[in-house]
């Protein structure tokens, strides 16, 4: 973590730790907070979240609202792929490699899954479970030459992704929709590949997130899920520290985040729906140089300009980014991948 230390210290100044303690003492205040009631330690692994009606609608309407705005900033400086790249740990990055990172990010998911590519096995039908502008669902598809269906909370991504198709002539092949990830417009055991890149995280009840992911997955459908978690709790441990549960909350003011979960909590919902060759790994290390560069990118004039521009949930999005890195930095947030297969 030595070079994300180094790359943290160059990049957050002191006028943007002032502004994240500002927003912190505001949201503290605030009767705004999308995730008040939702928030805490470790979920359950015997059950869902219990979210009330109001709240939840709540929490789709702010992110469906969040990502709405900031979309467009992303895509300007980042590219179609709105999720992490994956990096060879303490290497020097330049701002070049970001993007290509990202595609070796949905390369080295594919991998980890084992989803095969011989032309019998290969999957020919996929959903993008929170899928962004479909940066994703469009490469998978080139890649397998496969049917693909994404869905978004937000109508701002849902039609980029769809123009975006359509100016790569893949209209015929990938099409996507505004759709509760928790409640799939899918038939059952409708795909061969199930896909999240960093949506769970957004999901109040990760129970029904998984059953939803399980329920269209074909039989012997792979499931990938790439998301943020906290750490493991040691055992006898019940809950996350006080101090860890201050520095997450912040963040989920930020990015309209329901409670946290930890990779083994993952893990043992999915073997409670029977699922199997369940296997996961951490990969912070391997993200640890994207949340400097996008600090850096914030403090570029393009970068101030389209968030000046873009409103203030993205500015309250990006002056939290440092938490991000203190969050990787003190081991409390994790980078997962959790993949699964369903019984045949």
């Amino acid at each position: 973590m030595a070079t994300m230390r180094a790359l943290y210290g160059a990049c957050t100044s002191a006028l943007l730790t002032t502004a994240v303690t500002r927003q912190s003492s505001l949201f503290s205040a605030s009767k705004q907070q999308p995730c008040q009631q939702l928030r805490g330690g470790a979920i359950s692994a015997k059950g869902g979240m219990a979210v009330a009606t109001a709240d939840d609608q709540r929490l789709k309407k702010g992110i469906a609202e969040f990502y709405d705005e900031s979309s467009g900033v992303w895509e300007n400086i980042w590219g179609e792929h709105m999720h992490h790249g994956f990096y060879d740990p303490d290497t020097v990055v330049q701002i070049s490699d970001h993007r290509s990172a990202q595609i070796r990010m949905i390369e080295q998911a594919l991998q980890f899954a084992s989803v095969p590519e011989d032309s019998q096995k290969k999957p020919k039908s996929i959903v993008d479970v929170g899928c962004g502008i479909g940066g994703s669902s469009r490469y998978i598809s080139r890649k397998y030459g496969a049917e693909c269906y994404g869905i978004t909370l937000s109508p701002v991504q849902a039609k980029r992704a769809n123009d975006l198709a359509a100016a790569q002539g893949l209209a015929n092949k990938v099409s996507f929709e505004v759709a509760d990830a928790l409640n799939q417009p899918f038939p059952d055991g409708k795909f061969d590949l199930v896909w999240s890149m960093e949506s769970g995280e957004h999901m109040p009840d990760k129970l029904k997130f998984v059953s939803e992911l399980a329920r269209v997955a074909a039989p012997g459908g792979t499931i990938i899920i790439v998301t943020w978690c906290h750490r493991d709790l040691s055992p006898g441990e019940e809950s996350l520290r006080p101090e860890e549960k201050r520095l997450l909350d912040k963040i989920c003011d930020a990015f309209y985040l329901p409670a946290w979960c930890s990779t083994s909590d993952y893990v043992k919902l999915l073997e409670s729906l029977s699922l199997q060759d369940i296997k996961s790994a951490d990969w912070s290390e391997n993200v640890a140089p994207f949340w400097p560069a996008v600090i850096r990118s914030a403090l570029t004039w393009e970068g101030l300009t389209s968030l000046l521009q873009s409103g203030w949930k993205t500015i309250r999005g990006a002056l939290v980014m440092p938490l991000m890195i203190e969050g990787f930095n003190k081991g409390v947030i994790k980078f997962s991948i959790i993949t699964c297969r369903k019984p045949e």
